[in-house]
Order: structure tokens, then C-alpha cells, then sequence
């Protein structure tokens, strides 16, 4: 994934430092405000976990209830093994149906599958109508940098630049003129589109429904006008009942963009039936497993309950600095740091385990408590047994392991290794460099310890009272 060279080369970026700091302090205070409206925060939270876990426990049985209850709605519900898969079953309905062109709501899963290049290859035209996407494709197809707001690496006069430079308008610079530009000339694609594709927040089981949560009201535009509907989604996202997903969106706005509830919430069931007047004629579920049921019954199921909600990577300081685009595929953050390996291969995404710091902050702002810190350390435990990490790490891990296990040789080298360490850091505290552990210094000092370790300084407390 080049995560190292990636990450150098944002952190260098003083444009990308200034936009990510700006959305981080924002996002975080929307947040704990919302969050602090709830009576029962971690009342809400087990819940939530809860009603994930449920249907994953016995994720055959709800998928064929969501099944026959979407079919018995008019809708047609196809599986996929593999990203290839959907992204031709998706071509292939819309060849089907005659389709030149496609309208899509915002889909982490279709980046996943690589659908615009599938359809455009296919000879269809794809556009994005989520605004932030949009600015993206229309930037050469540019991949998002955040799984809620795609395009917080870019700053207003970037943007500016773009709209006068594709759409060949004067360039304006206000917010409202720049959206007004955006819905003008999407209002066109709208009113041609043949077909619309959207993801999926939820699937219901007991009444085959999707729930589609957006801020800007396109997946409307996408699913009421066009003759086909098609929503692609993973197999893990369906949940039994209604009662389970209006739980979890007491948690998923909130922990998203810190609003009480979404701007919009749409709950799509069945194809057009004759005595309605608007909706598609045509419904089709596109339901991908690509790694998911690889992850059930393992210790990394717990990844499966994640509600694509960002909270994790908003709060992640490594996530902060860099952005989303270092992570080299479609999840970034400390959520992607686990998805990706699990769906690609803990041997080609080989740096990501170890892209944070294990603070604690995701999993403590997880809307439905996936313990990501210690999923982060279950794929580093797994290189080091494969034997992917670097041999002078795995040796240094190995002789701390050795004298760890020794306390009457842990002890000795700990004290000799803190007054060591304290000398480095001379008068001012500081080390500068540190000899085979560079990486901690090139950017910034390193603090000196006092020159005591911790069993030090707790018997000279107790002695003393303390």
C-alpha cells in the first residue's frame, strides 16, 4: 500500500496539515455535544453492539429473510463473491435495461468494487451526485479521503478552481454560489439518468427495506426518478428489524458529523407498484461478501458491526496528520487499518497494523464498540508470527520478550536503560536522536524519563507516605 512514502508526502503538505486540522476540531466538538443529549450514552452503545451482533451470529437466516421479503416486494436479489462479480452483475442489468447513463448516491462499497471504471469500460456513463464525489470525479476521478466527507483534504479556493475550470463558468468563491453551481448542473443528470445505484446504511430483514442515511437529499433524486434502482451493499449491513436500525441512528449521525439525526432518512422498499406514482419499476440488491464471511467466527468479527460512521479515524491523531489517501485503498483511519488487511491480506497491507499509535481514543468513541486497538494489535501479533515484519524488528521484540519474562534481569537493564536515556537528554530533557529508533526523533524530540523507573519511584513513595 506505500503507506510510509504516502504518509511522508502528507505530512510535508502544508495545505493538506492546515484543511485536516480545521475538520478534525470541528467534527470532534459537534460530536461530544451531540453525544452529550443522550441519557445513556454507553446505555445506547451496548444496544447498538448488540444489534449488530445479533444478525451476524446467524447471518445465513437474516440474509434469506431480507431475501424472500425483498422479492416478495417486486425487488430481485443477487449475491457476489468477489468486488469483480458485482461490478459485472451491475453492468450486466444495466445492459439489460437499456441504461446510458447512471446517477450514484455516495457508496464506499462501489469504490470498493472500482463501479464507475466497470461501467464506464462497459460504454455508461457514471456520475456522483453526493457533492463531495462529484468534486472528486470531476478532479480526474480522484478517490475520497474520508468515508463522510470525501473531500475534506481540499479548501474552498481549490474547489472554486475546479468548478470554473470544468464547468467553464465564472469562478466564484461563497459557499452557497459554488453548491447552487453544483445542483445546476447536476439537476440535468438527474432528469436523464436511466438508472440509480446507492449504497446501503441498513438492510431490514423483516420487511426487505433499505435505509439510505444522506445530508444533501441526492439518493432521493437517484432512486425516486430513474426506471432501475440498484443498491449495492455488503452482506453484513442487514439488521432484523426496524426497531434495531432506529437504535443504531440514535448513535450514527451523532458520531458522524455530530448532528442529532441526518438531514435525510429514506427508507426504500419494493419496486414502483401499480397504484404508486413515483419510484422505480425496476429494484434490484447487489449483496457482496469479498472477505466478510472470512471474518465471521473469528476474532476479528467484531469489524463486521462497524456503521461507517468515521468517528474512529476523526479522533485518530495519525488519521489527523496524514488523511485518508495514505492508507492506499477505500477505508482509511483506524477502521481501515483492520478492514484492509482482512480483506486484501495482512501481507499486502503490511504497514497499516502499525499506522497508530493504540491511544484508545476509536474505540472509545466507537458508536458500537469495536475494540480496534486491540484488533490492531491481533494483525501486528500475526506478522511477527508470519514473519512479515523486519528481522531486527522481530529480534528487539524477541529480546524485550526474553528479559520481560525475567524480572531479575528485566529490573537491572530497565534502571540502567532509564539513567542511560536521561543522560541523552542533558540539561534541557530532550533527546534529539535516538540510535536504531529514528523514527521517533525525526520529526520531533523525544522527552528524556527522570533516570528512575516506575519501581523506583513507588517504593520511594511509599517509603515516604505517599
Amino acid at each position: 500500500m506505500h503507506f510510509r512514502s504516502r504518509a511522508a508526502m502528507k505530512l510535508a503538505d502544508a495545505r493538506l496539515q492546515r484543511n485536516l486540522g480545521a475538520f478534525a476540531d470541528k467534527v470532534i466538538t459537534a460530536r461530544a455535544a451531540a453525544i452529550a443529549e443522550l441519557d445513556d450514552f454507553e446505555g445506547t452503545r451496548n444496544a447498538a453492539a448488540e444489534r449488530r451482533d445479533r444478525p451476524l451470529a446467524n447471518l445465513d437466516v437474516w440474509l434469506e429473510r431480507f431475501e424472500k421479503e425483498a422479492t416478495a416486494r417486486g425487488a430481485t436479489v443477487l449475491y457476489a463473491q468477489a468486488h469483480e462479480e458485482a461490478a459485472r452483475l451491475i453492468v450486466e442489468i444495466a445492459r439489460r435495461h437499456g441504461v446510458k447513463k447512471v446517477t450514484k448516491s455516495k457508496s464506499m462499497v462501489s469504490e470498493e468494487v472500482e463501479l464507475n471504471q466497470a461501467l464506464g469500460a462497459a460504454g455508461i456513463e457514471s456520475v456522483e451526485t453526493d457533492l463531495g464525489e462529484y468534486i472528486l470525479q470531476i478532479n480526474d476521478n480522484e478517490p475520497p479521503s474520508h468515508i463522510i466527507a470525501p473531500v475534506i483534504h481540499k479548501d474552498r479556493d481549490e474547489v472554486s478552481d475546479l468548478f470554473a475550470r470544468t464547468h467553464h463558468r465564472p469562478r466564484k468563491t461563497e459557499i452557497r454560489q459554488l453548491t447552487r453551481e453544483a445542483r445546476e448542473v447536476l439537476r440535468g443528470h438527474f432528469l436523464s439518468s436511466d438508472m440509480g445505484v446507492t449504497g446501503a446504511n441498513f438492510l431490514i430483514a423483516e420487511t426487505g427495506s433499505v435505509a439510505i442515511v444522506t445530508n444533501e437529499g441526492n439518493e432521493g433524486m437517484c432512486t425516486v426518478l430513474p426506471r432501475v434502482h440498484v443498491v449495492l451493499a455488503g452482506i453484513e449491513k442487514v439488521l432484523p428489524t426496524l426497531e434495531d436500525a432506529a437504535t443504531i441512528m440514535r448513535l450514527l449521525a451523532r458520531s458522524a458529523t455530530g448532528q442529532p439525526i441526518s438531514n435525510y432518512f429514506s427508507l426504500l422498499t419494493g419496486a414502483r407498484a401499480a397504484d404508486e406514482t413515483d419510484g422505480p419499476e425496476h429494484m434490484y440488491f447487489v449483496l457482496m461478501d469479498a472477505g466478510r464471511t472470512g471474518l465471521l467466527g473469528g476474532e476479528f468479527q467484531q469489524m463486521l458491526r462497524c456503521i461507517r460512521c468515521g468517528a474512529c479515524m476523526n479522533h485518530c491523531p495519525v488519521y489527523q496528520k496524514i488523511g485518508g489517501h495514505a492508507y492506499g485503498w477505500v477505508y482509511p483511519g483506524p477502521m481501515g487499518s483492520v478492514l484492509t488487511p482482512s480483506y486484501v491480506g495482512v501481507d499486502k497491507a503490511l504497514d497499516l497494523p502499525q499506522a497508530a499509535t493504540l491511544c484508545g481514543q476509536c474505540s472509545v468513541v466507537c458508536p458500537v464498540k469495536i475494540p480496534l486497538p486491540d484488533l490492531l494489535r491481533k494483525l501486528r501479533q500475526r506478522q511477527v508470527e508470519r514473519g512479515l515484519r523486519p528481522w531486527y524488528e522481530r529480534a528487539a521484540i524477541g529480546a524485550w520478550a526474553f528479559a520481560a519474562r525475567r524480572p531479575a534481569l528485566y529490573r537491572p537493564l530497565t534502571r540502567i536503560g532509564a539513567r542511560v536515556l536521561k543522560w541523552m537528554g542533558g540539561e534541557k530533557g530532550r533527546i534529539r536522536s535516538l540510535p536504531l529508533a529514528g523514527g521517533w526523533t525525526a520529526q520531533r524530540d523525544f522527552p528524556a524519563p527522570s533516570g528512575r523507573t516506575f519501581i523506583e519511584q513507588y517504593r520511594s513513595r511509599k517509603a515516604g507516605g505517599g
